[in-house]
């Protein structure tokens, strides 16, 4: 199932960059071919989720595929790292059926798709097209509701911030700068960051231009 989520896709004409994290060489390199095949390009490679964490610092790649079972840190740890440090990537976890790392977990991480290895080439590619524009792709285990009670959270349902965090969303659609709102609310420039970065982990907001929307959408400021 498939739940478009505002974001800004890459441009029509661009091929879309993908990062593959697994630490099985064979079927990564497997995979990365079909992907090529398929008109994808495949930026980087890694084999296990610390090397994907970095590797998609240094290359920025509209996607990033992770294994949910690598070495030391598996694709749920790896995609909230991701988020936090390349939000413009977006992540699919690709799991075995009998691995214990459910869709609810990676919603949880940030991530926009989730599919089984056993599933087809076709499948995989066109999860990786609707992610990297923006929607939500869940091969399985999430009913409609669940998945729509996440993108009501992200456009509009039930508010997840604290009033701080609604004070410092409000100055920043507003357009105040970092240092004006730490004047203004007696914080330090640092501490209003933390906010900042806490707010869009909250909203799943990866742009700046979202979070003004957001404002907008729940009355925090008038258009």
């Amino acid at each position: 199932m498939s739940l478009p989520l505002q974001s800004q896709p890459p441009a029509a004409s661009q091929r879309l960059r993908i990062l593959l994290a697994d630490d099985h060489i064979v079927f990564r390199q497997g995979l990365s071919a079909l992907l090529q095949q398929e008109g994808l390009e495949v930026c980087g490679e890694a084999d296990n989720g610390m090397e994907a964490v970095r590797m998609v610092q240094a290359l920025s790649p509209d996607v990033a595929i992770l294994d949910s079972n690598m070495p030391g840190l598996g694709g749920v740890g790896a995609a909230r790292k991701i988020h936090k440090l390349a939000p413009h990537t977006q992540t699919i976890l690709l799991t075995m059926r009998e691995e214990h790392v459910g869709p609810i977990d990676a919603l949880r991480a940030g991530m926009h798709g989730y599919i089984y290895k056993s599933q087809t080439a076709a499948e995989l590619v066109s999860t990786i097209r609707e992610v990297a524009h923006g929607a939500l792709h869940f091969s399985a285990g999430l009913t409609d509701a669940e998945v729509g009670d996440y993108a009501n959270a992200v456009e509009g349902g039930t508010d997840p911030l604290t009033e701080r965090e609604r004070q410092v969303l409000m100055m920043i659609a507003s357009g105040v700068t970092t240092r004006d709102i730490a004047l203004s609310l007696g914080l330090s420039p640092k501490t209003v960051e933390s906010h900042r970065n806490r707010i869009m982990r909250k909203l799943h907001i990866h742009r700046s231009a979202e979070l003004i929307r957001y404002a907008v959408r729940r009355h925090i400021i008038n258009p």
